[in-house]
C-alpha cells in the first residue's frame, strides 16, 4: 500500500508538467525560481565556513526557522485543495494509523521538500566544516526536515477542517496581509543592522529565543554543539518532543476526518460570496462585508485611498526647500497617512447615500454599524502603517525612535477613528451619489462639512499633542522618552478610540430620523 501511495504521489507530480499548455509553462517557471533559490541559498550558507561560529549559527537558525514556519502558513494562505486528504482513503479501509505514517512517508516526496533538503544537507556540511561531528549534522537534517513535512501535514488537516467552506479569494488575501504586517517590517529591520564579523546583540537574544522553540531547535542543534553550549542537549529535546507531538496531532487529526462526516452544503452557499462569505454572521460582520465591497470597488472611495500617499509624498517637499534635514523631512508621510487614514471615515454614512435604511429599519445597534464601518479603514491602515513606520525609521537612521514613532502613528490614526465615528453620526454632509464622478460638486454644501473635517482633523492632533513633544524630546536628547511617548501613543488612541465609538452608538441610535432626513434630502 505505501508503495502504491508512493507511485500516485509521483505521478501527481509528474502530471503537473502535463495537460494545459498555460498551467504546465507556470509549474516550469516555477521549479526554476525554487532551483534558482534554493542554490543561492545553499551557496551562501556555504561561503559562512570560515565565519564565526556564532554568525553561523545565527544565519542557521534564523533561516530555518522562518522555512519550517513557512512550511507551517503555506497550507492556510493557499486555497489548493490536498492531494493526499486522508478523506480521499476513507474508502479503502486503512487503519488509521498506517495511514497516517503512510501519507507523511508520502508527504517527503515533493519539490519543495527536496529543496529543503538540499538546505539542510548544506546546513550539515556547513557545520562539519566548524568541527561538528557529522552525527549531529545528520540529526539536525532528519529533525529539522521531518519538522517541515508534520507541520503541513498538520496545517493542511487542520485547513481543510475549519477552513474549508471559507476558503475564498478575500480570506486569502488577508493571511497575505497579516504575513506582510509581520514580515515587511522584520526584514527592514533586519536589513537596517551593520553585522561587522559579529552578530548584533537583537539578533543574538532573537537567535537564543528560537533555539528554544519547535521552529529554531533542529537547526540550533549542531551550532550548539560548534559551541560547546550545555544548551544543545535542551534544543535537541525541544526538536524531538516537538516532532513526537506533531506526530500525535496528525494521528488525531487522520483519525478525526475519517470518522467525522462532513456538513452537507450547497454549492452556492458561499460561492460568490465575496466578503460576505468570510466575516461573521451577525450585524457588524454584515456591515463590515457590505462596507468592504463599497471600499474596494466604489470609485469615490477608492480615489479617497489613492489620495492618502499623493498627499504624504508631496508634503515633505516645502520642508525640504526650506532647509530641514531630509531625514527629519522624510518622517512625515508617515504621520500624514496615519492622521488621514482615521480621518476617512470621518463622513462614512454619508456615502451610503438612501441605503441607511436598511441599518435602521431593522434596528441594528449603533455599535454594530459604528464598528463594521471602521474595519476596511483598519484593514488597510495597520498593514500599511506597519510597513511604512520600519522603513521611514530605516531611512532616518536611528532605530531608538521606533517606539516613539509608532506611539505617534497609533495615537493619531485611532483618535482620528475615534472621532469620525462620532463625526459619521453627528454632523454628515452631501457627497456625490452612487455611480457619479468623485469629482462632481455634491448637490447640498452647508457649512457642517467643514466643520466635521476640521474638528475631526485638528482634534487627533491636539489629542496627540503630548505624544508628538515626547517623541521630539526623544529624538533631539533622551532617548528613554521613546518607549514613554509608545505607552502614551498607545493609551491615547485605544481610549479615544473607545470613546468615540460609544458617542458615536449612542448618536446614531438616536439621531435615526433625521438621519434618514439627510439621506433623503441629500
Amino acid at each position: 500500500m505505501a508503495a502504491h501511495v508512493l507511485r500516485l504521489r509521483i505521478a501527481l507530480l509528474v502530471g503537473a508538467l502535463r495537460g494545459d499548455t498555460g498551467r504546465a509553462t507556470r509549474v516550469v517557471i516555477g521549479l526554476i525560481l525554487l532551483v534558482t533559490a534554493t542554490v543561492a541559498a545553499c551557496w551562501a550558507l556555504l561561503t559562512l565556513r570560515d565565519a564565526a561560529d556564532e554568525v553561523a549559527l545565527a544565519v542557521t537558525v534564523l533561516c530555518g526557522s522562518a522555512i519550517t514556519l513557512g512550511f507551517a502558513l503555506a497550507p492556510v494562505v493557499a486555497a489548493a485543495a490536498d492531494p493526499l486528504d486522508p478523506r480521499r482513503f476513507a474508502l479503502l479501509d486503512i487503519p488509521h494509523g498506517r495511514l497516517a505514517a503512510v501519507l507523511v512517508l508520502a508527504g517527503f516526496v515533493s519539490v519543495p521538500i527536496a529543496a529543503l533538503l538540499a538546505f539542510a544537507i548544506a546546513g550539515a556540511v556547513l557545520w562539519g566544516a566548524h568541527g561538528v561531528p557529522w552525527a549531529a549534522g545528520a540529526v539536525s537534517v532528519i529533525l529539522g526536515v521531518a519538522t517541515c513535512v508534520l507541520l503541513a501535514r498538520v496545517c493542511m488537516a487542520l485547513t481543510s477542517l475549519f477552513l474549508r467552506d471559507r476558503r475564498s479569494r478575500e480570506l486569502t488575501g488577508l493571511f497575505v496581509l497579516a504575513i506582510l504586517v509581520v514580515v515587511v517590517p522584520v526584514g527592514v529591520f533586519l536589513a537596517s543592522l551593520e553585522w561587522d564579523g559579529t552578530v548584533p546583540s537583537q539578533l543574538s537574544e532573537a537567535v537564543d529565543v528560537l533555539a528554544l522553540t519547535p521552529f529554531g531547535a533542529a537547526w540550533a542543534f549542531p551550532g550548539l554543539v560548534a559551541q560547546s553550549d550545555p544548551g544543545a542537549g535542551l534544543s535537541l529535546a525541544i526538536a524531538v518532543l516537538s516532532l513526537a507531538l506533531l506526530g500525535l496531532l496528525w494521528w488525531w487529526l487522520v483519525r478525526r476526518l475519517l470518522t467525522t462526516t462532513e456538513r452537507p452544503t450547497s454549492g452556492r452557499e458561499r460561492a460568490g460570496l465575496g466578503w460576505f462569505g468570510v466575516a461573521p454572521g451577525t450585524a457588524g460582520g454584515a456591515i463590515a462585508a457590505r462596507s468592504l465591497q463599497y471600499w474596494f470597488r466604489d470609485r469615490r472611495y477608492v480615489m479617497n485611498l489613492v489620495v492618502i500617499p499623493i498627499a504624504a509624498a508631496v508634503a515633505p517637499v516645502p520642508l525640504l526647500i526650506a532647509g530641514v534635514p531630509p531625514e527629519i523631512a522624510l518622517l512625515l508621510p508617515v504621520l500624514l497617512a496615519a492622521l488621514f487614514l482615521g480621518w476617512l471615515p470621518h463622513n462614512d454614512l454619508a456615502y451610503d447615500s438612501t441605503a441607511v435604511w436598511m441599518h435602521l429599519a431593522s434596528g441594528v445597534r449603533g455599535l454594530s454599524d459604528r464598528v463594521g464601518r471602521l474595519v476596511p479603514v483598519l484593514l488597510v491602515g495597520v498593514p500599511l502603517l506597519a510597513v511604512a513606520i520600519p522603513v521611514s525609521v530605516a531611512v532616518y537612521g536611528r532605530w531608538m525612535l521606533l517606539p516613539a514613532l509608532t506611539g505617534v502613528c497609533v495615537s493619531l490614526f485611532f483618535s482620528a477613528l475615534g472621532l469620525s465615528s462620532i463625526s459619521s453620526a453627528v454632523a454628515p454632509y452631501a457627497v456625490s451619489r452612487p455611480g457619479e464622478s468623485p469629482f462632481q460638486q455634491p448637490q447640498r454644501v452647508g457649512s457642517s462639512g467643514a466643520m466635521a473635517q476640521t474638528l475631526v482633523m485638528f482634534g487627533a492632533i491636539a489629542l496627540t499633542a503630548p505624544v508628538l513633544w515626547l517623541s521630539w524630546l526623544a529624538m533631539t536628547g533622551d532617548a528613554d522618552l521613546a518607549t514613554v511617548a509608545l505607552w502614551w501613543g498607545v493609551g491615547i488612541g485605544a481610549v479615544v478610540f473607545a470613546v468615540g465609538i460609544g458617542l458615536g452608538s449612542l448618536a446614531f441610535e438616536r439621531r435615526g430620523s433625521r438621519l434618514m432626513e439627510f439621506a433623503e434630502a441629500t
